[in-house]
């Protein structure tokens, strides 16, 4: 009862602040402008998308006046790029990157095609693959012409195989948002460990807040005077927030369904979430112990966080065999393979032992250090 009393006084004392809720807001904001640029970005980087979502439009390619008619143009046309036909060279060579991304043209007589783009161009890496497969054609369509092939002939061989595509089962395949690898890649490789652990992030933030903020009030002696262990403060105190960042987190993870990025094993996931912020908030509370004043303590918890992250995310860029037993056991990399599949394999459960002994070792000494802050005070 007396752990209930003390944290439902520390979840009014959250829920009153206004920088909290506006926190929050925040993150949903995050969540919503990285969700959105994960699809413009797969959208733009990968041709048939382009051409899928009409924006192809887009892609203005400067041409000349003089391939009117020629193989050349008909290769370009069948990429969906949009042309803008110029009369003489220099005049579009002006135009890229401004009017157009890309000028392509004979340079010379003996026909040799020449490319300039703008590689700083968001349609950059689109464009240059719309084109690569333009010339490419373009090149077999005259190889063949010179062998004597009529253009039905070449029609045939540019086009050998009509492929009808017959999805299975397409009627019980999870939904998802875009269907692209470098979508599926970043919102689950990246994006979703990120979203589900920001909540947690700002946990440890508040806890070190609340008991610093209990000496500068001159109330934490107060607080060790009452009759309560120092497990039971620490418990009363954290419980709010621990509680608090997994209702975000589910929260988070419900809107990513929403948006139709499926979230596999949600309760697994927000266990193992559950001891990872019991981490961070243990670490919170030994940064408290440690400094003098809530400056203090925010300059201190920032530079924990900033080891913390390049520890859990540095990982999920990594592809060392030597080190795959090392980097299974990362929570990150645990969230991101549970997440992304409906398979749950054993190891993955084992891969919570590891977290879940160093966040309570981490606790563990968080209570030992204010024990000895307590009897010191006192």
């Amino acid at each position: 009862m007396k752990i209930l009393t003390l944290a439902r006084k520390e979840g009014q004392d959250i829920l009153s602040n206004k920088i909290y809720l506006l926190v929050m807001f925040v993150q949903l904001l995050i969540i919503l402008g990285a969700f959105g640029l994960a699809i413009v970005s797969s959208v733009v980087t990968d041709s048939d998308l382009m051409d899928e979502w009409g924006g192809s439009t887009a892609l203005k390619v400067g041409v000349l006046q003089e391939i009117n008619g020629t193989s050349l143009e008909k290769a370009l046309n069948s990429q969906n790029l949009n042309l803008i036909y110029y009369d003489t060279l220099n005049n579009a060579k002006r135009q890229v990157g401004s009017e157009i991304v890309a000028l392509v043209y004979i340079s010379n007589s003996k026909g040799d095609i020449a490319v300039q783009i703008d590689n700083s161009n968001v349609f950059y890496p689109a464009v240059s693959e719309k084109i690569s497969k333009a010339l490419e054609s373009y090149r077999l369509d005259e190889r063949l012409s010179k062998e004597g092939f009529s253009q039905t002939q070449i029609n045939v061989i540019q086009n050998p195989i009509n492929l009808n595509e017959i999805k299975v089962n397409e009627n019980s395949a999870v939904p998802l948002a875009l269907d692209s690898s470098y979508f599926v890649e970043i919102m689950y490789g990246f994006i979703v460990p990120f979203i589900l652990l920001l909540p947690f992030f700002l946990a440890s933030n508040i806890v070190t807040d609340s008991i610093v903020g209990e000496r500068e009030r001159k109330t934490f002696e107060v607080l060790l005077m009452t009759p309560m262990s120092a497990p039971m403060v620490i418990i009363g105190k954290i419980l709010p927030i621990l509680i608090f960042s997994l209702i975000q987190s589910a929260a988070w993870i419900l809107l990513l369904n929403a948006l139709k990025v499926p979230i596999f094993h949600s309760l697994l996931i927000l266990v193992l979430l559950f001891f990872v912020g019991l981490g961070f908030i243990g670490l919170g509370v030994l940064i408290s112990m440690l400094v003098d004043s809530t400056k203090e303590a925010n300059s201190a918890i920032t530079l924990m966080l900033f080891f913390a992250t390049f520890i859990l995310f540095v990982p999920l860029f990594m592809n060392i065999p030597q080190l795959q037993g090392i980097l299974n056991i990362i929570p990150t990399v645990l969230m991101v393979r549970m997440a992304s599949t409906p398979t749950l394999q054993l190891d993955l459960i084992l891969g919570f032992l590891p977290s879940i002994l160093l966040s309570l070792g981490i606790f563990a000494l968080s209570v030992r250090f204010f024990k000895q802050e307590g009897a010191i005070r006192l």
